[in-house]
């Protein structure tokens, strides 16, 4: 393999310019990336950039996305081992590159041996500052925010890490358009309350407080993703939140029985096909309890309920659940918006939002959000 001579390693405790996306711990050797559209973003002035980094899994490897100045230009799986990417070579050394290396692929709950990690770097250039965005966005959801079936063709079917993307995604277009930081937390088939088969176990809003608690095994435990997460570390201006869509399904599959204590879990319809009254109030009441959660760990922002790309039946009760605690807890800055919802032409893969689906949840979005920070 030809070499540049002039390349050099710096470990990331080396660069002091480095900006890390995404919730993770204070470790930064190596500096381990947990969930949807994590990310590191360089500035470099140079011709050449390698990235060292680890993958590891039992399933369901991860998979980066490279953006060079804004736009993707690769996209890998990353199989198992420690090596050396090459970024871009052959470039103009005294031209600023603007490099985010982004995890495509969410923490995957079903895994304890999936981990993404990334160790150095080598270039033949320097690493310069990266310019801070004036605002931060806090992404909350399930598959759809984990961008699952937003790349790949309409008829896979497959649940495999191919199909998830951070970046054709609209938590990414709707950042790009309010030039936004942002941060993604998910889960496929998770909800409020219960996921989309009825597992009281599969919610977020139990992991919130923790740095990715949601993933599972001793090696996650080992990395911090248990860890209680710093929230004064990074405040963000706006908590958006889709999530509704798995609870919607509990009411249509059958019920879920916990292996340890044989409870039996069932959201449940009426004879008519309506939803039970109990249980639309027990999901109102998850609602409810998460807005205030929201709230004591990001006391300034605003917290918007984004829902609607896949359906919205559960739309009503959000709106209840959304009033009774903007009127229980006095809070102003708290609002509904439905999104579009996916079509034939906007389908992606696994019956999922594709890529214009969540092009057009961004654009309404991200006009909805321009209004609430005075843009």
């Amino acid at each position: 393999m030809k070499t540049n001579e002039k390349l050099q390693t710096y470990a990331l405790s080396d660069v002091s310019h480095l900006k890390v996306h995404g919730r993770t711990t204070g470790q930064r050797s190596p500096l381990t990336l947990f969930w949807t559209g994590s990310a590191i973003e360089l500035n470099v002035k140079g011709s050449e950039l390698w990235v060292e980094i680890e993958s590891d899994y039992d399933m369901n490897e991860p998979w980066i996305s490279i953006l060079i100045n804004g736009v993707p230009v690769s996209r890998q799986m990353l199989t198992a081992g420690r090596y050396w990417i090459c970024v871009f070579r052959g470039m103009n050394e005294t031209v600023v590159k603007n490099v985010r290396i982004v995890k495509d692929t969410q923490a995957m709950n079903g895994d304890p041996g999936c981990s993404l990690q990334i160790y150095a770097f080598k270039s033949d250039g320097v690493f310069l500052p990266v310019e801070e965005k004036p605002y931060k966005i806090e992404f909350i959801g399930d598959s759809i925010t984990s961008g699952e079936g937003a790349i790949g063709a309409k008829e896979e079917e497959d649940w495999i890490p191919m199909w998830f993307s951070a970046i054709h995604n609209y938590t990414a277009m709707t950042a790009e358009a309010l030039n936004a930081e942002y941060r993604v937390i998910s889960q496929s088939g998770w909800g409020v309350l219960t996921s989309w088969d009825n597992n009281p176990n599969a919610n977020i809003p139990d992991y919130y407080e923790q740095v990715c608690g949601l993933v599972t095994g001793d090696r996650n435990k080992a990395l911090g993703a248990g860890d209680k997460h710093d929230f004064n570390s990074w405040q963000p201006d706006i908590v958006v939140v889709n999530l509704g869509s798995n609870d919607g399904g509990a009411f249509q599959t059958p019920e879920w029985k916990d292996p340890v204590t044989g409870k039996v879990y069932k959201q449940r319809l009426n004879e008519d096909g309506t939803y039970r009254e109990e249980d639309l109030v027990s999901f109102e009441k998850a609602v409810s309890q998460f807005l205030t959660k929201l709230r004591k760990n990001n006391p300034e922002a605003h917290l918007v309920w984004a829902y609607g790309m896949l359906g919205f039946p559960m739309m009503p009760a959000i709106y209840r659940a959304v009033d009774a605690y903007t009127k229980q807890a006095g809070d102003m800055k708290v609002s509904v918006i439905q999104l579009p919802d996916t079509t034939e032409k906007t389908v992606g893969a696994r019956s999922h939002p594709g890529e214009l689906s969540h092009r057009m949840s961004a654009d309404a979005l991200a006009e909805y959000l321009k209004g609430i920070l005075n843009y």
